[in-house]
């Protein structure tokens, strides 16, 4: 229902006294939201000003993480904050609820401790779990904040993003680490994550934590936007090397379950 001002309600104003500037960045913000492409010129012209002040814009939207910029192309794309705001937004559509059965199910195929995450800037964020009903496993690491280059989960979830978006997100080359195992360069993770790619799924082999080995995959709305990431965790104590690949199957299963319903 469309509500005009002859029906009672009264027309939205701007404020009293309004910010040229800001105005201009919360526009440029929206442009980069809808085109997901965005030039200088297209700014410029979109918000009626001229190329240096809309450079001027995009350059602090960058600075800020609001954005990213191709260093080849110089054409701007969403940047990890705006990414960060729209996952909060899905996480409100309760994605612990919906993922939790194919966990269940995923446990009981594997005999093992499997998680849910998402991505939290360059962490990933465990958000649900399933543990293993053995006395040796993995402890739930649900609410806890991890490298996510360091995690197998982390790794599923950035093979999803564009070159662009991780360029914008690792911005030094060296990295953090938790083992003497983990991706430690920029370099590294870039080849890691092209393998990733390639295979369909990630591996962990002691990167977040010692004794500790992973599998996993993410599973993407049909826009192809990662929703959410699923692993499988083992002690490596009773991990044969065989086994690494038994485990890639019902994970993609699941992974497929997950996505036929999604909206």
């Amino acid at each position: 229902m469309t509500l005009r001002s002859g029906d009672g309600i009264a027309p939205a104003r701007g404020p009293t006294y309004p910010i040229e500037s800001v105005d201009n960045a919360l526009r440029l913000l929206v442009l980069l939201t809808e085109r997901k492409r965005v030039r200088v010129s297209d700014a410029a012209s979109e918000l009626g000003i001229a190329i240096s002040t809309a450079h001027r814009l995009l350059a602090m939207l960058v600075h800020r993480d609001f954005a990213v910029q191709d260093p080849e192309s110089k054409i701007y794309r969403v940047g990890p904050v705006l990414l960060r705001a729209g996952l909060l937004a899905t996480r409100d559509l309760d994605v612990r609820t919906l993922v939790q059965p194919y966990l269940e199910q995923l446990r009981n195929d594997t005999g093992e401790t499997v998680h849910a995450a998402v991505l939290d800037g360059d962490h990933v964020l465990f958000i649900a779990c399933a543990e293993s009903p053995n006395a040796l496993r993995v402890a739930s690491r649900v609410g806890t904040l991890m490298w996510a280059h360091c995690t197998s989960i982390g790794k599923a979830w950035l093979a999803c993003e564009s070159d662009d978006f991780l360029r914008g997100l690792y911005r030094t080359a060296k990295l953090p680490s938790l083992t003497e195992k983990s991706i430690m360069s920029r370099a590294a993770l870039m080849s890691e994550i092209n393998t990733v790619r390639r295979n369909g799924f990630a591996h962990n082999d002691g990167e977040s934590e010692n004794g500790i080995g992973s599998v996993s995959v993410a599973a993407c709305r049909h826009d192809g936007r990662p929703l959410v990431s699923v692993s499988v965790s083992v002690p490596l104590a009773r991990m044969p090397a065989g086994r690494w690949t038994d485990l890639v199957e019902p994970l993609l299963k699941t992974k497929s379950s997950v996505e036929a319903v999604l909206p």
